[in-house]
């Protein structure tokens, strides 16, 4: 009791002076000179003022923000029972620099994005068994099955070598787990739902590349003992039984004489309509290929559900605003939704497996206006889920798979756009930008053609576009992965299991241990 009370007292100390409200107001901005930054823009430049309220320059502000924080630390206690639903966010290369940045893109920065806000974190180390710096094959198999392997392998054992033909057993992972436990489980992607990490769900193979048959039979391998990813996810015993599938990636189901809706060829070279499959196998479920469809879907009628949106990945969501076509491209939080809205009338509970899928390919194309962006969707779907569930009986994990190569950079002035130049250089006397990569094509557009030694002056970049390409030091088709540690972010019932720094294969564990399945079925 003594300690309850004392507990009360703290806590009515430290939030007896509550923090002011801050508005932003542009009244209340102002301009400074930044001693790093040695040349700047004109004083009329917006991008010197200043995002933050005089008020932050007082010492006060920020020990009554310590206090309040303190505050919400001593009142937060773990919910210690077991979930009856489980929601696994996985942003493709959502780096903590991409994390950062998109607060700055949203709004200014100590804007929190929606999973920032659960007060459970962890780090993960994110390498392969054979690379230091991991790729989605090798990630994805961590998070979701619990053991890492080899660079471009999808649940396979490490000792196997890389694209060998008909190598060993299937690795089993959450997917799994949560089926046997009689959990409706789905899948939701950006990209296409035969891509690397949504295919460690389902999948297992020796080559992630493997996506329909015609990849098998470029590898050497006969798809007839190796079969391809799309024939797992419609035959396989984990995707056969998949309650929701919505993504892109049609051309993997269909021949490559045919065209899908939308008058793409498939890639097919086995003559198998993949789609027609999965419609025989289940006359209760409805496949769509639209948001018009989707957003119409009979749940009544409807048990099963495949979307598959585009040939390949969906669009970038900037893309679809650009070209207007909201009716055919769904977005992340509309598949979400739907998703939920098909799993949350069973009474075993569900287990659902979301991918921001294009954050991951924005970066490798060295476009951060699009990575921020797709992050952007990627929190409000989680926010989206957040308030479509209970805290009590919903277990939220979000977390990228591994980082990449774009650096948040600069001594830019608060307030200034992440998007744009932060300063300007001592030794040439050119601008920088923000953000820039360490590798990738946009070097092609950071230094001169005549003498590759010699920066372009990108002043005149049109850093509004979307399309355009951020300075990178090393010449590469397309960006590199980042080998730093990522971070998870948790919420609901045992979400407390999810602190500090780990090995990224204990993730899929701690949530089959929080659940009660696989390895912890009791």
């Amino acid at each position: 009791m003594k300690t309850s009370l004392a507990l009360v007292a703290i806590c009515g100390i430290l939030t007896s002076a509550a923090i002011p409200r801050r508005t932003y107001d542009n009244d209340h901005r102002r301009t400074y000179d930044n001693d790093h930054q040695h040349k700047r823009s004109s004083p009329d430049d917006p991008n010197q003022h200043v995002g933050y309220q005089e008020i932050e320059t007082t010492s006060e502000f920020w020990r009554q923000a310590a206090r309040n924080t303190i505050a919400s630390k001593l009142t937060e206690s773990p919910v210690v029972s077991k979930p009856k639903n489980v929601v696994f966010f996985i942003g493709d290369g959502m780096s903590p620099q991409t994390v950062a940045a998109t607060r700055m893109y949203l709004g200014n920065e100590n804007k929190m994005l929606p999973f920032e806000e659960f007060v459970n974190l962890a780090t993960t180390r994110t390498y392969c068994i054979d690379k230091q710096v991991a790729d989605s094959a090798c990630t994805a198999t961590a998070l979701l099955s619990g053991v890492k392997t080899n660079y471009g392998m999808v649940n396979k054992a490490s000792e196997i070598p890389f694209n060998s033909c008909g190598s060993g057993a299937q690795i089993e992972g959450l997917l799994k787990w949560a089926q046997d436990n009689g959990m409706m489980t789905g899948l939701v992607s950006t990209a296409r739902v035969t891509d690397s990490t949504a295919a460690a769900a389902y999948a297992s193979v020796t080559n992630d590349n493997w996506e329909d048959d015609s990849y098998v039979r470029a590898s050497g391998c006969d798809p007839a003992s190796n079969p391809d990813i799309a024939q797992q996810l419609v035959h396989g015993e984990v995707g056969r039984n998949l309650n929701v599938i919505l993504g892109g990636g049609r051309r993997h189901f269909i021949p490559s004489t045919d065209r899908d809706e939308e008058g793409s060829y498939g890639s097919r070279t086995d003559g198998r309509n993949l789609i027609n499959e999965w419609k025989q196998l289940h006359p209760d479920g409805e496949f769509i290929w639209n948001r018009t469809a989707l957003t119409s879907v009979r749940f009544s009628q409807t048990e099963r559900l495949l979307g598959l949106f585009e040939s390949s990945h969906l669009m970038y969501h900037l893309e679809v605003l650009e070209q207007g076509v909201q009716m055919t491209e769904p977005n992340l939080p509309d598949m979400v939704a739907i998703a939920l809205r098909m799993m949350d009338r069973h009474e075993g509970g569900f287990f659902l497996l979301v991918e921001g899928g294009r954050i991951d390919t924005a970066h490798h194309e060295t476009r951060p206006r699009l990575a921020l962006e797709e992050t952007a969707e990627f929190s409000r779907a989680v926010d989206l889920v957040r308030s479509m569930t209970r805290e009590d009986n919903t277990l939220i994990v979000a977390t990228a798979d591994h980082g990449h190569t774009m650096t948040y950079n600069g001594y830019a002035s608060r307030g200034n756009d992440v998007l744009g130049i932060a300063g300007f250089s001592d030794e040439d006397g050119l601008p920088y930008a923000t953000l820039s990569y360490a590798n990738g094509p946009g070097y092609y557009d950071t230094y001169k053609e005549e003498n590759r030694g010699e920066r372009v002056d990108i002043t005149g970049m049109d850093f509004k576009n979307f399309r355009t390409q951020y300075p990178a030091t090393v010449p590469l088709d397309e960006s590199t992965h980042g080998g730093e540690d990522v971070v998870v972010y948790a919420r609901g019932p045992m979400a407390h299991l999810f602190r500090g720094n780990m090995e990224q294969s204990a993730v899929p564990h701690l949530i089959a241990y929080a659940t009660q399945m696989g390895r912890f079925k009791v």
